[in-house]
């Protein structure tokens, strides 16, 4: 089971990598827009749409891409047993908490930067590199921040709001952000820049492979709430927006309240 489990997530990583290099190259020439208009527009209310035609192609893309390869793999993986798909959320999620913990710094957050870095402390070593979590069941609630979120807290606003293949939905804050999450994410430092740090080391598999499980994760454990809104919504495309726009907006103002029961949106 476990040469299955890590098999599955280098397929699983290898498709990300590809898919994500070949869009990449696409996405550059819009990167300089994007840029100019998060600098120009930033006032702009984050339901208003800049690039809704290439956002609304683009969404219709990534929901073939669900159909086609994220929908099988997420219902294959349902029926793993119980202990290996809550080993491996937990596994991700403790790689997730490294982001958090320069964005709590940048945020001033000292609270949550003590409750992430202990997290990630006791789950990668009592926890067997994150399998297991105790931290949780000593009182370590850390908050999942990015710099999208600590961009906000500064008093930038979203700016336009736009769908990235793959990836969904975002705005121009939230997307600059995105390329930024990479530059201070100790894991993407180890991993897709190819920088030891600590003496840890890794490639861009592994970090496609961890984002890759991360994404799979959350596909599963949502696929009747994801099927209930395509069937019950009129506009399918305004239904993710208003739904991630509000969990952007709780997760800035770290509240909880009217968070969906689905947790994060922006795997």
């Amino acid at each position: 089971m476990a040469i299955f489990k890590l098999n599955f997530n280098r397929i699983l990583g290898k498709i990300i990598y590809i898919a994500r290099t070949m869009i990449l190259k696409k996405i550059k020439s819009f990167v300089f827009i994007m840029v100019f208009t998060f600098l120009t527009v930033s006032n702009l209310k984050a339901a208003d749409e800049c690039f809704e035609n290439f956002s609304r192609a683009i969404f219709n893309f990534n929901m073939a891409f669900d159909d086609v390869i994220m929908e099988p793999v997420a219902k294959g993986y349902n029926k793993l047993p119980n202990p290996i798909k809550t080993g491996a959320s937990n596994f991700t999620s403790n790689i997730a908490t490294l982001l958090s913990i320069p964005n709590n710094l940048l945020q001033g957050n000292f609270k949550q930067l003590g409750h992430s870095t202990a997290s990630f402390v006791v789950n990668t070593s009592v926890g067997i590199l994150g399998i297991f979590n105790p931290a949780e069941k000593m009182g370590l609630k850390p908050h999942q921040e990015d710099v999208g979120q600590t961009l906000g807290i500064y008093g930038f606003g979203p700016g336009c709001y736009l769908v990235l293949p793959i990836l969904g939905p975002s705005t121009a804050r939230d997307t600059i952000g995105l390329l930024a999450d990479t530059f201070i994410d100790p894991f993407a430092h180890v991993t897709i820049r190819e920088n030891e740090l600590f003496g840890a080391s890794g490639n861009a598999i592994d970090y496609y492979s961890v984002k890759g499980t991360s994404a799979v994760n959350f596909r599963s454990d949502n696929l009747i709430n994801l099927e209930s809104l395509e069937k019950n919504s009129l506009d399918l495309y305004s239904s993710y927006k208003s739904i991630y726009l509000q969990d952007r907006n709780n997760k800035i103002k770290n509240s909880t309240e009217d968070q969906d029961d689905w947790g994060n949106l922006d795997n």
